[in-house]
């Protein structure tokens, strides 16, 4: 098995006698992206600072390891394995875009040949480079945001820390870092992110923890977290007022909808679970003219997990 790009076990934070975070583990395998969602205040930004070497966990805490190093006996090693962008740019906008690149390259001690090819390749590369010479400053939010993310990329990091990349942007901007984001995945970075969005979590993230006061409250694939959620079910629509009946009569544990001819069985959302209602009608010989498959959405495990009593009225639905 390779090494995980994270392993944090029994990560720990406290602000005076205010608990952040209270015996956290995570592990994050290579090239993949991992989401951290919680409410505001949740602590996801503190773990990003913490695994990110800018805050230092409690001395109570476990093991800590970033890019295969020891974060609290080789911190300066994992600063070089990292890049971090977090939710408010660190573009300079006095100067160009170009300038900012360099000026990251310095910071990395390339030289002044090897700088300029890089930022040129990654100015090309995020669809800067027409706007390379032009102040940062006249950039719009989007721009911004590619332009963070290739200043971060300077140092060739393995793992990228995304606190929030996609706050304040407009939906196609943000669409196109989802794009960017899949592509850094592809070249080989980790991605650690945290947003607000949970349909940014949903689209991009391998695997999701749910962090509530101070503790990962669930962890798993999108999927995985959906199925924890009650409120899943089957709902069978038939044109055929006898093809109804018999169905009633053939299925258990249904809520019937005499007026549209339609059934609704409870389900996890599973191929088996689908399957299994599929077999008692073939066995029966009905034929359903429409199914449609209801799962809980991550809204629904989102306020589900973290106590709040708002739940959106209306799941996601997917047609099989």
């Amino acid at each position: 098995m390779t090494t995980p790009a994270i392993a944090a076990n029994g990560l720990r934070k406290s602000y005076g006698d205010k608990t952040v975070l209270d015996g956290v583990d995570l592990t994050v395998p290579e090239g993949t992206i991992f989401s951290l969602l919680g409410p505001n205040g949740a602590g996801k930004t503190t773990a990003v600072k913490i695994l990110s070497t800018l805050v230092s966990p409690d001395p109570a805490s476990g093991e800590i390891r970033v890019g295969g190093h020891d974060l609290a006996a080789d911190p300066q090693a994992v600063r070089a394995a990292i890049g971090v962008t977090g939710q408010f740019s660190a573009v300079d906008g006095l100067i160009t875009g170009e300038e900012n690149m360099l000026l990251m390259a310095d910071l990395h001690h390339l030289s002044k040949r090897e700088g300029r090819r890089v930022a040129t390749e990654l100015l090309t590369r995020f669809d800067l480079a027409d706007a390379a010479k032009k102040p940062a400053s006249t950039y719009s939010g989007g721009m911004k945001r590619r332009l963070d993310i290739a200043m971060t990329l300077v140092g060739n990091p393995q793992i990228i820390f995304l606190d929030e990349p996609t706050t304040g942007l407009d939906p196609r901007s943000r669409h196109n870092m989802w794009g960017i984001i899949r592509e850094l995945v592809t070249g080989g970075v980790t991605v650690f992110l945290t947003t607000q969005y949970l349909e940014e979590a949903d689209e991009l993230a391998d695997r999701i923890a749910v962090l509530n006061d101070g503790k990962i409250a669930a962890e798993g694939t999108a999927e995985e977290l959906k199925r924890l959620i009650p409120g899943g079910h089957v709902r069978l629509r038939f044109a055929d007022p006898a093809a109804y009946q018999n169905a009633t009569t053939a299925l258990h544990d249904i809520t019937r909808d005499d007026e549209a001819l339609a059934l609704q069985i409870p389900s996890d959302g599973s191929q088996r679970a689908l399957r299994s209602v599929l077999d008692r009608l073939h066995t029966a010989g009905i034929e359903a003219d429409e199914l449609t498959v209801h799962t809980p959405d991550l809204d629904d495990v989102f306020f589900a997990l973290t106590g709040s009593t708002t739940v959106p009225s209306q799941p996601k639905e997917a047609v099989r």
